[in-house]
């Protein structure tokens, strides 16, 4: 099946790319569909999260990357002008690469790509934009995280508490997670190559030797993953609502 395009143009300098993964399955969900597609406040978490990204970057490109059996998505859940869908892979990394390859030939190497999971509907458009302007400068790139804040148990092999791991300097990883298009392709593409696990973008470009950039985020970006979690989704989008 060859990707779909929608009105997708050549990039310029202001080109600013949208990449959402989307292919899960979210089994720890225990849902009768992907979560992506779980009602959340009347409508399902994909369109709350495209909604946000919209909202921060009307005139960007996107780019989702679906399963390819995919029965529950609708073209009417896709607000931007601009985007088109693409196959995922079985993992994040896979999805995100295929996007990336997507975009040969249209994406110039400078290019701002942000990869943001299409379970956190919650991410808030100012941070968003601090996201975005505190990578413009930066010679690597970085990502949405919040200073972790509980203690940090390691369990040993009996899944008894091991020790207790120091929390300083230790950041949850949030996305959107924003690096040049060249830099993470190749990042990316190098870690597939060499077998390398990439539990997201900020990881394969680690294991390229780099450091990318903490941007601190709020604490209420959060990833729907266990059932109780859309609950909790469910009252943050309440009172964002609320207090715009």
């Amino acid at each position: 099946m060859m990707p779909r395009e929608t009105g997708l143009r050549d990039s310029n300098d202001d080109t600013l790319w949208l990449v959402v993964p989307a292919a899960g399955k979210g089994t720890r969900m225990r849902a009768e569909r992907p979560k992506q597609y779980l009602d959340l406040d009347g409508q399902p978490v994909i369109v709350h999260t495209l909604a946000k990204l919209h909202s921060a970057w009307p005139q960007a490109r996107l780019i989702l990357c679906l399963d390819e059996k995919d029965v529950w998505f609708e073209e009417r859940f896709v607000p931007f002008d601009h985007w088109q869908r693409i196959n995922g892979g079985d993992e994040r990394a896979d999805s995100v690469l295929n996007a990336l390859m997507a975009l040969q030939g249209r994406a110039h190497a400078d290019d701002w790509v942000l990869v943001h999971d299409v379970a956190r509907p919650c991410v808030h458009v100012d941070d968003l934009h601090t996201l975005h302007a505190s990578v413009i400068g930066d010679e690597v790139g970085g990502l949405l995280a919040t200073p972790a804040a509980d203690t940090m148990k390691r369990q040993d092999r009996s899944h008894r508490v091991g020790h207790t791991e120091s929390r300083e300097g230790l950041w949850h990883a949030l996305t959107p997670q924003a690096f040049r298009y060249g830099l993470l392709y190749e990042a990316l593409h190098t870690a597939r190559q060499s077998g390398q696990t990439i539990t997201d973008e900020a990881s394969a470009v680690e294991a390229f030797g780099l450091a990318p950039k903490l941007v601190p985020g709020r604490r209420d970006n959060l990833k729907i993953t266990h059932p109780e979690d859309l609950a909790l989704a469910r009252w943050i989008i309440t009172a964002q609502r609320d207090n715009t």
